[in-house]
């Protein structure tokens, strides 16, 4: 996203995490944040942006701008920075910064929010371990009696377009003969 003049003025058009000068600085909302307001906002260079796009912290020695960023006056350039030192906590240097300086339990909050929204995150896995979406076939592993009829659905029954039981990760729906059954993840197999 382009940069409005506040968001200029604030950082003298350089990246506000390594202090590169460049003349395409990018507004970046700081997640979980996603109003598009100055205050939720960091001025980054395109280097910063595509490492942080990226999910990838592996150029070591550009990353030690951090120790001077994380110390910024701005709220949202201390907690992406924050952010990204933890990513990069097993570097000392990294750990030494984030020891050093003290942000208000406000800005910690907002810089852990998103891996506590990740960590609460449901997530359906068959008896192997692997993902199940919405909308996904899988295959019974076994011999299922199906409350409320006299059937029970022999293994190898194909059950297609399943839906996801929001609240529980242990559960999924489907059609077997017709019926509407909830059927337990630990019993099916993502079909390919």
């Amino acid at each position: 996203m382009a940069i409005n003049t506040t968001l200029q003025e604030r950082s003298n058009q350089i990246c506000e995490l390594c202090a590169a000068p460049d003349e395409n600085l990018y507004a970046y909302t700081v997640p979980p944040k996603t109003e598009d307001v100055v205050e939720n906002q960091v001025v980054l260079c395109p280097g910063c942006l595509d490492q942080i796009k990226a999910d990838n912290y592996s150029d070591i020695p550009h990353w030690r701008s951090l120790e001077g960023s994380i110390w910024s006056e701005v709220p949202a350039v201390q907690v992406l920075s924050y952010k990204i030192l933890n990513k990069l906590s097993s570097e000392e240097w990294a750990r030494d910064a984030m020891d050093a300086v003290y942000l208000d339990e406000a800005l910690v909050e907002w810089a852990n929010a998103e891996d506590a929204l990740e960590a609460e995150k449901i997530i359906h896995k068959d008896s192997y371990g692997v993902v199940l979406e919405s909308g996904d076939s899988v295959v019974l592993t076994q011999n299922l009696n199906v409350k409320g009829t006299n059937y029970i659905a022999p293994k190898g029954t194909m059950v297609r377009k399943i839906k996801l039981v929001q609240d529980n990760a242990e559960q999924i729906e489907g059609k077997i003969n017709g019926d509407t059954i909830v059927i337990l993840t630990k019993f099916v197999k993502k079909s390919v």
